[in-house]
């Protein structure tokens, strides 16, 4: 990756070990080298050409946060790069290459949080009204699904593009999803979705081959879909009924939890269909009305009886 044969040896070691030993998805660890190749360019240009890992000093790293900084983009970026950098260093460590990791004492830069608004039953409805007279295509019954299972399933972007056909198990009706860290889950699929599904998969046998190796989704062209083909779709349609600043399909995974959250869904059981490690990311989802906690508040405390 690298003109610096030293630094290419530890990165690729640092790939196999995210690959074999943590199980990382391939997108993560391109993610993960990327920002490593970022430091080294910076690293290259500005302190020395030869690259050495023992020798890298947090001076050297805050220089490059630094840039990353003035550079203008985000804190929460600025933060994942940095990330990528103490887990490599981690690594080294482990390997016993350096005695120290460097960015250990580094504090993350503030991050705003942001609050993502789900959409609303009503918009949820309006979205899946667009498609009434137009189900015979394949195309159209392709969105649709894709939409379908985005909210009924709560997949994550990355799961439903690698869907496969052998993905779909109509007799039982359920879904094989490999999330994060290659970790399989089985979630249900509802009857609505589950005819929904046999319908594509009639359609899409009549243009392509219906093998079970084969992807799940395709373009129109027929080639695998992929991940800004699954973001123009999803905003393209969410355009038209939402005036919500912040359409992507992780909203709709948002709407998918919040909405069971808020019908009265167990919290583990959400946590286990959104494929979840922690309750404390699926507690994100939790945000009631004021107005519902009131309700709650005074139809089960036994002193509002009184």
């Amino acid at each position: 990756m690298f003109n610096s044969e030293e630094a290419t040896m530890y990165t690729l070691k640092f790939k196999d070990y995210l690959l074999i030993e943590r199980n990382y998805s391939e997108l993560t660890i391109n993610a993960y080298l990327k920002d490593i190749e970022e430091f080294v360019v910076f690293y290259k240009k500005n302190i020395d050409e030869k690259v050495n890992w023992q020798v890298v000093h947090y001076e050297d790293l805050r220089g490059w946060i630094v840039l990353l900084v003035e550079s203008g983009i985000s804190n929460r970026s600025v933060n994942r790069k940095v990330s990528s950098l103490k887990s490599f260093f981690t690594f080294l460590q482990k390997i016993e290459l350096v005695s120290s990791n460097p960015l250990s004492k580094h504090k993350s830069l503030k991050v705003e949080k942001k609050v993502q608004l789900p959409f609303s039953e009503s918009e949820m409805k309006d979205v899946l009204n667009l498609f009434n007279k137009e189900l015979h295509h394949f195309s159209a019954l392709r969105d649709r699904l894709i939409i379908e299972l985005f909210y009924t399933t709560g997949i994550r972007r990355s799961e439903l593009i690698n869907l496969k056909i052998s993905s779909i198990d109509t007799e039982a009706r359920t879904i094989k999803v490999i999330g994060k860290r290659n970790k399989e889950r089985i979630l249900p699929l509802l009857i609505s979705s589950n005819c929904l599904i046999k319908r594509y998969l009639d359609v899409y046998k009549q243009e392509y081959t219906l093998d079970n190796n084969a992807p799940l989704f395709l373009t129109n062209k027929g080639a695998k879909i992929y991940e800004t083909f699954v973001f123009r779709l999803i905003n393209s349609y969410f355009s038209k009924v939402s005036i919500k600043l912040k359409k992507s399909p992780h909203i709709l995974r948002h709407s998918f939890a919040t909405h069971l959250l808020k019908n009265g869904a167990d919290l583990n059981a959400v946590k286990e269909l959104l494929g979840h490690s922690s309750l404390a990311a699926t507690q994100i989802y939790t945000h009631n009305d004021i107005s519902q906690l009131v309700n709650v508040y005074k139809s089960a405390h036994p002193r509002s009886k009184k």
